[in-house]
């Protein structure tokens, strides 16, 4: 009779499983799709979108394929001790186990982002517990036979009582009994519950051991809130927040065996990195102590990357020859790139190395590239505290199309700015260069190395590439050479057949994009 009582309540622990969307690598659009399930090999995919859609219908098979819930399977929440959900009474009390229940059900959780989708075979309870959970199938109910020789009460013989509210047995008198009504219970007092630590949108188990690791998590994100409250930045006490969290959350992926957690830990641990780069660059030190590094007008390395994604589509571009023409398109997509559309005056114009801006102002309108509001007589004449209003069609962002570029609102006027510089500045203009020489000069400001050597890692860069972005013949371009190591733009200067090599002065540096 025991044996068979045993093996009745036996029971297998409830399964589950994760598929998740992470990204490859940083700067990289395609994304891996990995399932948690052993037979389950992950998958690269061109971008989000696509991996997201994957991921589904990866999940949406398994649902199918896979067997039903089991009505006898043990939660998976209740396995776990009810970590996701059901907070503990206090600091050394674990979850009671009496609040599972119901039907065991497939329940799919997942984040807000869309970047996991959890499968838990687990009790209806805990499914509800989920803010984001949706039931995929529920188990049915188990039989229930009443043991052999169990009493059975006999049928009752007389008329049946309606059920319309609680009866009481009557007294021998037919007069209703007596009674007192018993005091109101006093209230409970109110339990303090513990307090749960957050960070990174998951909750700091209490039960989680050892207690300094789970007292790390919590003071973490505590920290990571504070900092968020901040007036003005602190990179260099971001990038130690980064850090702690890296090896935080790698302890907490050992004790778990979690690999969500782990990649959690490499995804901080290179934010750290970036952030620690980016604190060295804007105070002037060295990356590795090789001397104080350049204060550049462009700071990181994203930024100059969206510079030389400007000049490239341009390049590809350019709706007229010429090199006064290509120079004055670069100044106004970099006016417009962000949502097709900006503001300009006169002087904007004049500043520019172009002999009759009027002439190519009016090209481009009657090209179809560039709208301006009013005639090009008025935009010449037009001044700060009246700026004209200009619109380039092939920049201006729609519901099928987003624009060749993908920087922000904030970060056009400084890419804006750095052109400005470049081609504004102060020895090209005294030495009255002309567009060509300033558009060599945008295009070797974007190709050096960190110390300012020209092309990757001090390589030269091609004739043929540079004639073509400054729009001139390539035999042409040695004069050009010449005009920058006069201005002393140039140094160490060495021209081949195929290759210009040499380096940035350090009176340039600063306005530089090296190439990373």
């Amino acid at each position: 009779m025991g044996v068979e009582a045993h093996a009745t309540n036996e029971r297998v622990t409830g399964r589950t499983w994760t598929v998740r969307l992470d990204p490859v690598g940083r700067g990289r659009a395609d994304v891996r799709v990995s399932c948690s399930r052993p037979a389950c090999a992950a998958q690269v995919l061109p971008s989000a979108a696509v991996g997201r859609t994957a991921a589904v219908e990866h999940l949406k098979a398994h649902l199918r394929a896979g067997p039903a819930p089991r009505p006898s399977a043990y939660c998976a929440c209740r396995a776990e001790e009810c970590h996701t959900h059901i907070r503990p009474a206090g600091p050394r009390e674990r979850p009671a186990p009496w609040r599972c229940g119901g039907a065991v059900v497939l329940a799919v959780v997942t984040d807000r982002e869309g970047r996991w989708w959890q499968v838990m075979e687990c009790c209806s309870r805990c499914a509800a517990a989920h803010p984001t959970a949706k039931i995929a199938a529920t188990a049915p109910a188990p039989e229930r036979t009443a043991p052999a020789g169990a009493f059975r009460a006999p049928a009752a013989s007389g008329p049946a009582v309606p059920a319309v509210g609680p009866h009481f047995s009557h007294t021998a008198s037919g007069a209703a009994a007596p009674h007192e009504v018993p005091p109101p219970r006093a209230p409970r007092p109110a339990r303090q519950r513990a307090r749960r630590g957050r960070i990174a949108q998951r909750f700091v188990p209490h039960e989680l051991r050892p207690v300094t690791l789970r007292d790390e998590l919590t003071e973490l994100g505590e920290l990571f809130r504070a900092y968020q409250q901040r007036a003005e930045p602190d990179l260099a006490l971001l990038a130690d927040l980064h850090a702690r969290k890296a090896k935080a959350f790698s302890a907490w992926a050992e004790v778990t065996a979690d690999t969500g957690l782990r990649l959690d830990a490499e995804r901080a641990e290179q934010a750290a990195a970036t952030a620690r780069l980016q604190h060295l660059h804007r105070s002037g030190q060295a990356p590795e102590g090789d001397g104080p590094a350049v204060p550049r007008l462009l700071t990181a390395s994203a930024q100059w990357n969206h510079a030389r994604a400007v000049l490239t589509h341009v390049a590809d571009h350019a709706p007229l020859p010429g090199p006064e023409a290509r120079l004055l398109v670069v100044m106004l997509t970099l006016r417009t790139a962000q949502s097709g559309v900006g503001n300009l005056v006169g002087q904007d114009l004049k500043g520019l190395p172009l002999p009759d801006p009027e002439h190519l102002v009016g090209q481009l309108v009657e090209c179809g590239w560039l709208d301006i509001a009013g005639t090009v007589d008025e935009l010449i004449a037009s001044r700060p505290e009246n700026p004209t209003r200009i619109g380039v069609p092939s920049l201006t962002p729609d519901e099928s199309d987003p624009g060749p570029f993908t920087f922000g609102r904030k970060m056009r006027p400084k890419l804006s700015g750095w052109a400005q510089r470049v081609v504004g500045e102060k020895k090209l203009r005294k030495a009255k260069t002309s567009a060509d020489a300033r558009l060599l000069a945008l295009a070797l400001a974007t190709g050096v190395s960190l110390d300012g050597q020209l092309g990757p890692e001090g390589e030269g860069l091609g004739l043929a590439a540079l004639s073509s972005w400054c729009a001139i013949d390539p035999g042409d371009l040695p004069e050009l050479v010449d005009r920058l190591t006069a201005a002393d733009w140039l140094t160490e200067v060495a021209v081949t057949d195929t290759v210009l090599a040499g380096r940035l002065t350090e009176r340039v540096l600063p306005l530089s994009c090296p190439l990373t």
